[in-house]
Formats: structure tokens, sequence, C-alpha cells
């Protein structure tokens, strides 16, 4: 199925030079390329370590979670939590990916090169709530698919392409975080292994601004197709009922 953005202004629009946007034009990249025929929805490691335990601005969420990316996380989940009821109502396999609540500090290995901080994420918990736990409002069925994962990408190290085999999917509806981390890390491997990909705007989130917004214009120059909420659900809303076996 093959659909028309109908989005004219980007969130990327600010942080281009006008070099850029001929570059653009000239090269050819930036084609839409439309909504497969066996979807899956793909939510990418939203968990209270990068909402925090409560809708909180990022600066003041960050001082417990080092990872939060505050009030946008909350106002995703909202986004999120839509697209996986409608998923839900015509059958599609939803797949989260989270990561694994560690034991001790060799957990965390290379990731410590990074950032200063990776002691206190090794014991990450706070008001009652684990930090790789997802959130109540988008917790998992008993239908769903959940893989832990250690680093960026949702296929690295994980059985997500043998399962997205198993299922015939032959495209994904991706949201989550961080837009310029996982997520972009995951879409590119969907795109390595030839999955017609489409990223939720509006249900991705980032602690850095400007990294969201050219993380999303990279990703829809040459990866997939970044498109609002509204416009996937309209999609959503075509996918014929009961294609995909799932376990009842």
């Amino acid at each position: 199925m093959k659909g028309q953005s109908k989005v004219t202004e980007r969130v990327w629009d600010a942080f281009l030079t006008e070099r850029d946007r001929q570059v653009l034009a000239a090269s050819g990249y930036g084609k839409k390329a439309g909504f497969g025929e066996r979807p899956a929805i793909l939510v990418i490691d939203v968990n209270y370590a990068f909402v925090g335990s409560e809708p909180l601005p990022i600066l003041e969420s960050i001082k417990d979670w080092p990872n939060s990316c505050g009030t946008e996380g909350w106002d995703a989940l909202a986004v999120i939590a839509a697209l996986i009821d409608a998923g839900r109502a015509r059958g599609i396999p939803i797949i989260y990916t989270t990561g694994h609540n560690p034991t001790n500090k060799w957990f965390y290995g290379n990731w410590s090169w990074k950032n200063g901080r990776t002691d206190e994420m090794a014991i990450e918990s706070h008001s009652e709530v684990v930090g790789y736990d997802i959130p109540r409002e988008i917790a998992p069925g008993p239908r769903d698919l959940i893989f832990r994962k250690r680093m960026p990408s949702a296929f690295f190290g994980t059985d997500l392409a043998s399962y997205l085999t198993l299922l015939k999917v032959d495209s994904l509806l991706v949201t989550g975080t961080t837009t310029s981390g996982c997520v972009r890390a995951s879409v590119v491997d969907a795109f390595s292994h030839h999955y017609r990909t489409s990223v939720i705007e509006d249900g991705c989130f980032d602690r850095s601004q400007a990294s969201h917004a050219l993380s999303l214009f990279d990703m829809h120059s040459k990866y997939a197709d970044v498109v609002p909420s509204a416009e996937a659900l309209e999609y959503l809303a075509t996918v014929p009922q009961g294609m995909f076996d799932l376990p009842s």
C-alpha cells in the first residue's frame, strides 16, 4: 500500500541550511516509500528509565533517571498507546524492546566509556518502579512480543528478525526512544533487512531536540518514511483483520 505524506512543515526544517535543502532536492533522496501489507508495530525502549517515574521537565527528571527524556516521553506515551490499540484491534503483531534489569556492573560493558553516570543506572529504581519496566499506559498484552536487549539496535543480539520471518511481516511501524540512538539504529537495521519502515514522528522522543530532529531527517531521507501518527492510524484502519496467526 502506498501513501502520500500530508505533512508540509517538518520538525527538522528549522535545523536545515538552504544548501541542505538544495542538496536533498537534487540528490533524489527523501522519496516516499509507502506502507507495507503485513505490518508489525515496534515499540523501542519505552520504559521508566527513559520517561522517569512521573511527568517532569527533563532537567528535573534526569536528576534521578540519567536517561530520561522528561515530558516529551510522557507526551509520546499517549500517541504510542493509540497506535498499539489500533494495531491490536486489527490483530497486528505488537513488539516491544526494553533493557535487562542489571544484576551487576559488568552488564553495561562499553556503555561506561561514554557515560559518567553508568553506576547509577545499574541500580536504577525509584518510586516503586524499575527502570526497564514498561509503563502501565502501554503495558504489553498476552499476545505481544518483548525482546530484551543490551545494544542500540532491536535486531542486535535478539530473535527479532527470526520472529518477523515467522510472522511473514513485510513492514514496520516504529515508535520509541531515543530517536537518535536505539530508534535510528533499529531503523537502519530494518532497512538492511529489507523491511519497508515507517517512523512515527510524534511517537518518538529524545533527550536532545537537535538530535531528535536531524535523526528524523536522516531516516526520512534514506531509510524510512517519517509520518505523523494520524497518517499511521488511517493506514492501520485499512489493514485486513486476522492476517496473523498470533497466540491466543
